[in-house]
């Protein structure tokens, strides 16, 4: 028969064997879990990715037509400013585009379509001012980073690709 201590050492190792394959079946599950949690990251920024690119790919649209004179700047920074600072991989503050974003700021409050039409003649005519005098002082700075411009979405579009 067998002694005491040696029964006491079977029932040792039989628990520590039980315990170890508990933690080696608990580190399987964390590294899966692990493992998913990368996968929904990554399927998560690819979504972001996308919702980046038809953004930007707009962006290039508008710069374009502002370039070839087909949309007017207070419209174009507008549309720009709105579409860049929607972006989710990218902080737009620190984009380099001061003079197309400080436009928007300075137009974004003026009254627009049917708000527009309700103004009387004399306050529209001031914010006509408004916005000409604005478009005259940053007409050259956007004008120069609209080529800027166009070159960096392009960039981003294609990174965003790979």
């Amino acid at each position: 028969m067998l002694s005491l201590t040696t029964l006491l050492i079977i029932l040792a190792v039989t628990i520590i064997a039980g315990l170890a394959f508990y933690a080696g079946r608990l580190l399987q599950l964390v590294a899966a879990q692990k493992k998913a949690q990368q996968a929904a990251e990554l399927a998560k920024h690819q979504g972001l990715l996308v919702s980046d690119n038809k953004a930007l790919e707009s962006v290039l649209l508008i710069t374009r037509a502002m370039r070839e004179e087909q949309c007017d700047f207070s419209e174009g920074c507008w549309r720009i400013s709105v579409l860049l600072s929607s972006l989710k991989t990218i902080d737009a503050t620190t984009l380099p585009f001061k003079n197309i974003f400080a436009f928007y700021e300075g137009i974004k409050d003026l009254a627009i379509l049917d708000e527009r039409k309700k103004l009387p003649k004399k306050q529209r005519m001031q914010q006509d001012l408004k916005r000409m005098k604005l478009e005259s002082s940053l007409n050259l700075g956007i004008t120069e980073e609209l080529v800027e411009l166009e070159q960096y979405v392009r960039e981003k579009i294609a990174e965003n690709k790979q």
